[in-house]
């Protein structure tokens, strides 16, 4: 009985001299590694959302990435600790990471690509993007993926991997944008009258800027009628309002002058069938 006892408080004198130690030891390293992953967010959200070079989607990636890592060192500190070997450790995470990569290669990219959209910015949040022939606003850049909401009031999700791969137009990219109005006019106009009407109807209308200045110049000769184009800059934000209202105003004014706009129109003529009458007659046969 006496050798039990003894060989009781030998282990016990050794968990609390080693192995406790140890699970003491970890606790405060977890516990403290947590208080310094917080800490280490707040100091990054409070730099990176500040930031006027990152925009949202830059600062929670940035943000994302540096808390993983930190995460992944904190258990690997932790492990240590216990006493296990930290190269097994690495060793599991990197066959881990390995066997993910290659089942998710696809989500990978399209990771890879988000990374690519948001730090070098082709397009921002609320832009009129056209991205493989997707016409629309932007809603959220995600890592994985784009939300485009179209005009028509649907939801589009375009992976990121096929964004840098496809033809894209940004029309928010620039703050003016060049409004072009092709107007047909019949060959028997006097170009100089009908040029100075236009060109005096675009310059006073709304939201049309004066630099670039506004122009109109006869663009073609086409078959039935001279084509002119008038030519506006205005504010990207306007764009919509000027093209869709300067037709109009074009219009009304060139009739109040009593131009008017030709089309196309189609004669048909109705002949009247004159052919003779055929003379017919009975042919009798003899027997």
């Amino acid at each position: 009985m006496d050798n039990f006892l003894e060989t009781l408080k030998e282990i016990g004198t050794d968990f609390v001299q080693n192995t406790g130690i140890a699970i003491v030891r970890s606790i405060a390293f977890f516990v403290l590694g947590l208080i310094i992953v917080k800490i280490v967010q707040s100091i990054l959200r409070a730099s990176t959302f500040k930031s006027r070079k990152l925009d949202q989607s830059a600062s929670t990636f940035i943000v994302s990435i540096v808390t993983v890592v930190l995460y992944i060192i904190l258990i690997i500190v932790v492990v240590s600790s216990l006493g296990f070997s930290t190269a097994g450790i690495i060793a599991a995470f990197s066959a881990v990471a390995l066997a993910v990569a290659l089942a998710l290669k696809d989500s990978l990219a399209s990771l890879a690509n988000g990374v690519i959209i948001i730090f070098t910015k082709p397009f921002k949040k609320g832009d009129h993007v056209e991205i493989n022939g997707t016409d629309g606003l932007v809603q959220d850049i995600r890592l994985f993926n784009t939300k485009i909401l179209t005009y028509d009031n649907i939801e589009v999700i375009i992976p990121n991997s096929e964004i840098l791969s496809s033809d894209m137009i940004n029309y928010s990219a620039m703050p003016l944008r060049r409004v072009v109005i092709d107007v047909p006019l019949p060959y028997a106009v006097d170009i100089a009258t009908v040029k100075e009407i236009m060109l005096h109807c675009a310059s006073s209308y709304a939201n049309v800027v004066n630099v670039p200045a506004p122009s109109v110049i006869l663009s073609e000769y086409g078959d039935s009628a001279l084509k002119f184009s008038v030519r506006v800059w205005t504010q990207n934000e306007n764009y919509s309002n000027v093209n869709n209202g300067l037709k109009e105003e074009l219009f009304n004014v060139l009739r109040l002058n009593g131009i008017e706009i030709p089309f196309n129109r189609l004669e048909v003529t109705l002949l009247k069938d004159e052919s003779p009458s055929s003379e017919g007659g009975q042919t009798g046969r003899q027997a």
